[in-house]
C-alpha cells in the first residue's frame, strides 16, 4: 500500500508510510548533506592539496557522480530482475559507498583514495532513481513537493554547516584527511540504516533481456520525450557555465574588480557558494509547494527563465550589483531545480514505472555531466564569456519554447500512455 491510496480499517494501527518515510528522510538528510560536500568540495581539495594528484586521478574523482548516473538504467534493470524492494537496494548501494570510503580512510595512498572515492560516488549516485520511486510510493501526490523540499532544506543546511566546520578544521591540516573520510563513511552507513527503515515495494519487473529497455519510454511517451529534450538543453547550458563562474571571477584578464583590486578567494567563495546557497535554502520550501499546485511544465519554464536571467546578469553585468543579483537569481532557480529534477517523473510516469523513467533521465544527466566541462573550455577558446553567456541563455529559451505546447497537453493528460514491452531477444 502507498499513501496515495486511501487507508482501510485494516491499516489503522500500522505506521503510516508517509510519516515513516518523512521521519527517516529528515534524519538521512543530515547525513546526505555531509556526503554532498565530499563530491562538491573535499575530495578534489584533498587530491589537489594533499596528494598533488595528476589530471587523470582528479578526473576520475570528478566523474564519479556522472558515472553513477550513467549506470542507472542497468542498476534499475538488475534490481527489477532481482525483485528487491527499492529501499533495500538503495540501502545496499549506499552501504557499498560507505565501504569504499572506509577503504580510502584506512589506506593512505593517492591511487586507493582516487579509485575508492570514484567507486563510492558511482555506487551512491546509481541509487537516485530508487529514491524517486520511494517518494512516489509513500508521499501523497498533493504534498510530495512540500515534503521533499522540507527534507531538502535540512540537507542544504547540513551541507553548508559541515562544509564550513570541516573546512575550518582542515585548514592547514590536510594530513588528517583520513578522519574526514571516516566521517563520510559513517554518514553513508547511517544513510543506509535510515533507508532500510523506509517502506517501499519491489520495482516493476522488466520482461525484456535488454538492460537498456527503459529507453523505450522515450519513444513511446511523447510528453516524456519533449521534457527530456528541454532538460538536455537547460542542463547543458547550466553545466557549461557553472565551472566558468570561477574562471570569470578569478582570472584577472576578465577585469572583474572590487575597489580596483582583483576579487579575493573569500569573496569569490561568497559569490559562487554562500549567496546562491542562502537563496536556495530560503526558497526551497516555496518551490516544493508550487510543485504540488502548479502545472509542472509552466513551473519548469519559470525555473528555466530564472536560470537564463541569472546567466545574463552574472556574466554581462560587470558590476558588483550584477554579480550579486546573478548569484541570488541562480540560487532561487537552483532551489526550484532541486525539486523539479528529483520529482518531475512522478508527474508523467506510470506509478510502477517511476524508477525506470527516472533512470532514463539520470542516464542523460550523467552524459551531459561528463560532456559539458569539455564543451565549456573548448568554447572558451573560440568565444568570449559574453558570447557564451548569450548562447547558453538562448539554449534555455529554446528549452522553454519546446515546453510551451506541453503545458496544455499536460493539463489534459489523464494518464501516461501504455508503453510497449521489448521482445526478450
Amino acid at each position: 500500500m502507498t499513501t496515495t491510496e486511501p487507508r482501510t480499517v485494516l491499516d489503522y494501527g500500522k505506521p503510516d508510510p508517509r510519516d515513516l518515510t518523512y521521519k527517516y528522510e529528515l534524519r538521512r538528510a543530515v547525513a546526505a548533506g555531509i556526503i554532498e560536500t565530499a563530491a562538491g568540495t573535499f575530495l578534489l581539495l584533498i587530491a589537489v592539496r594533499h596528494f598533488q594528484a595528476g589530471a587523470t586521478l582528479k578526473a576520475f574523482i570528478a566523474m564519479g557522480n556522472a558515472g553513477g548516473l550513467i549506470a542507472t538504467p542497468l542498476v534499475v534493470y538488475l534490481i527489477s530482475l532481482l525483485g528487491t524492494r527499492a529501499n533495500i537496494a538503495a540501502a545496499w548501494l549506499t552501504f557499498v559507498a560507505g565501504l569504499m570510503f572506509t577503504i580510502a580512510a584506512a589506506i593512505p595512498n593517492q591511487y586507493v583514495f582516487a579509485f575508492a572515492s570514484l567507486l563510492g560516488l558511482v555506487s551512491v549516485a546509481s541509487a537516485v532513481p530508487l529514491f524517486t520511486q520511494i517518494y512516489q510510493d509513500n508521499y501523497p501526490e498533493h504534498e510530495r513537493g512540500k515534503l521533499f523540499s522540507k527534507v531538502m532544506f535540512v540537507r542544504i543546511f547540513s551541507a553548508a554547516t559541515f562544509a564550513y566546520l570541516a573546512g575550518w578544521a582542515l585548514d592547514g591540516h590536510l594530513q588528517y584527511y583520513q578522519l574526514l573520510m571516516a566521517v563520510f563513511a559513517l554518514a553513508f552507513f547511517y544513510s543506509a540504516h535510515c533507508l532500510r527503515r523506509v517502506p517501499s515495494s519491489p520495482l516493476a519487473t522488466e520482461e525484456s533481456r535488454n538492460p537498456l529497455a527503459a529507453l523505450r519510454f522515450v519513444r513511446d511517451d511523447k510528453t516524456f520525450r519533449m521534457a527530456l529534450i528541454a532538460w538536455m538543453l537547460v542542463g547543458l547550458a547550466n553545466l557549461i557555465m557553472l565551472p566558468l563562474r570561477i574562471e570569470y571571477l578569478g582570472n584577472e584578464k576578465y577585469g572583474v574588480l572590487l575597489h580596483g583590486e582583483p576579487l579575493s578567494a573569500e569573496f569569490i567563495a561568497i559569490l559562487t557558494g554562500v549567496i546562491p546557497n542562502v537563496a536556495r535554502l530560503l526558497m526551497s520550501p516555496l518551490w516544493g509547494r508550487l510543485f504540488d499546485k502548479v502545472n509542472f511544465f509552466a513551473l519548469r519554464i519559470c525555473i528555466n527563465i530564472g536560470f537564463a536571467v541569472a546567466i545574463v546578469t552574472f556574466f554581462t553585468g560587470n558590476s558588483l550589483v550584477g554579480l550579486i543579483a546573478g548569484a541570488i537569481i541562480f540560487g532561487i532557480s537552483n532551489a526550484g531545480g532541486d525539486v523539479a529534477w528529483s520529482l518531475w517523473v512522478t508527474k508523467v510516469a506510470p506509478p510502477h514505472r517511476v524508477a525506470h523513467y527516472m533512470s532514463v533521465h539520470t542516464f542523460l544527466t550523467g552524459l551531459r555531466g561528463i560532456a559539458a566541462p569539455f564543451i565549456a573550455f573548448y568554447m572558451l577558446n573560440t568565444l568570449t564569456l559574453l558570447q557564451m553567456g548569450l548562447l547558453t541563455s538562448a539554449l534555455i529559451v529554446l528549452a522553454c519554447l519546446v515546453l510551451i505546447p506541453e503545458i496544455k497537453i499536460y493539463a489534459h493528460r489523464k494518464a501516461p500512455p501504455e508503453v510497449k514491452e521489448l521482445p526478450d531477444d
